[in-house]
């Protein structure tokens, strides 16, 4: 338990849901970090066909949810690969977050897995440095036409 909120793997029920909250993610707090453009071209993401739907059918994560609805997740993709880690914006700074990290990269350890990998946004990067994470590279990409800078980052685990 989390803050009455409780921790457990993500279902294949749970992918809608899923996508909703990393919409929200994206669309409630984005305005700290990005462009109305770059939100926009972000936050679609969740809704377009295929885009997630390997990570979603082929991953391995976790989620906090209340009684209510999910409030955040964190998804394995491949395995050494942390794909995704969304929170919504209500529920930011309640510890979900470095909670599914923690937990994503227990998991890892477990299956041997001695170092972990994820490209983080500029939401993220102070979490990942929080916890540990290297920033190994700073790339720009292109999502939608719109241009984003992101930080490839690793961890090694023990």
């Amino acid at each position: 338990m989390i803050n009455d909120c409780l921790l457990r793997p993500i279902k294949r029920d749970d992918h809608p849901i899923l996508r909703a909250v990393y919409s929200d993610a994206i669309e409630s707090q984005g305005n700290l970090f990005y462009t109305k453009e770059q939100i926009q071209a972000w936050s679609v993401l969740a809704w377009l066909p295929g885009v997630m739907d390997q990570a979603f059918a082929e991953g391995k994560g976790w989620l906090v949810a209340s009684r209510e609805t999910v409030e955040a997740f964190a998804i394995r993709y491949p395995s050494p690969r942390l794909a995704l880690v969304y929170s919504r914006g209500r529920s930011t700074r309640l510890g979900y977050a470095t909670k599914l990290i923690a937990q994503i990269e227990q998991d890892a350890l477990a299956e041997g897995i001695r170092q972990i990998f994820t490209e983080a946004s500029l939401f993220s990067y102070p979490l990942f440095l929080k916890h540990g994470w290297t920033n190994d590279t700073i790339e720009n990409i292109l999502i939608g036409g719109v241009p984003f800078t992101r930080f490839r980052m690793s961890k090694l685990l023990s």
